[in-house]
């Protein structure tokens, strides 16, 4: 069971959301919050699997909450998906390098919301094509933007620099072990052993490190 924390100071969106993933077998709102300070204080306190977070709420927002959610060590498994009205909001990109696992529109279907849900709470990637990839590669993309190279990075090797230009594309460990020809197994592995060489928290904060570091640039293309 999928334990959801729904962050929102509107009613009305909350309870809309809500009656989509109860219908789910494996999905279950635990709890509802009206702003940043109650969700952050509910997460602590329930250790939900997948936050759903508004971005512009009173008080502390959800970009705050989720900074503070990304850097409590207690709350390491616990993925922060925004919510947002907007499709380019260049402080959703703030959160993304924050931990946020990613983001979605609030008008998105809701297939799309619940595949998005499960996606996030096995931790795997939650790159919109539409949305995420598109506001990484605009602001990532600029000039100002791009890092000098890490000393991280030295540690990967020509293979796992391949792959994480494939994480940044949006692949699946499916797709990425499709590509490669290799075993899905070893893509989880490479992707794994990616993580942790680079410190990232979830993908999400893979892909913003390979725009940031310049290993991909926007249209570059991976097939």
């Amino acid at each position: 069971m999928i334990r959801i924390l729904l962050a929102d100071d509107q009613r009305l969106v909350r309870a809309g959301i809500r009656g989509i993933l109860d219908d789910e077998d494996d999905l279950r709102v635990a709890a509802e919050a009206g702003d940043g300070h109650e969700a952050l204080a509910t997460c602590r306190e329930l250790r939900p699997d997948v936050v759903l977070m508004d971005i512009r709420m009173p008080g502390m927002d959800g970009l705050e909450a989720a900074r503070r959610i990304a850097g409590d060590a207690r709350l390491a498994a616990v993925k922060v998906v925004m919510l947002t009205t907007f499709d380019l909001d260049e402080y959703v990109y703030g959160a993304l390098r924050a931990g946020a696992t990613g983001f979605l529109l609030k008008d998105t279907e809701p297939a799309e919301l619940l595949h998005a849900v499960r996606v996030a709470a096995r931790g795997d990637a939650l790159i919109s094509p539409s949305v995420t990839r598109r506001l990484i590669a605009e602001f990532a993309g600029r000039p100002d933007h791009i890092r000098k190279p890490d000393h991280r990075l030295d540690a990967l090797t020509a293979r796992e620099r391949e792959v994480m230009r494939l994480i940044a594309a949006g692949r699946t460990n499916h797709e990425i072990a499709r590509q490669l020809v290799v075993s899905p197994l070893t893509a989880k592995t490479h992707v794994s052993r990616i993580m942790a060489k680079l410190g990232a928290r979830d993908r999400s904060q893979v892909v913003v490190m390979a725009y940031e570091y310049g290993m991909v640039t926007p249209g570059h293309r991976t097939d």
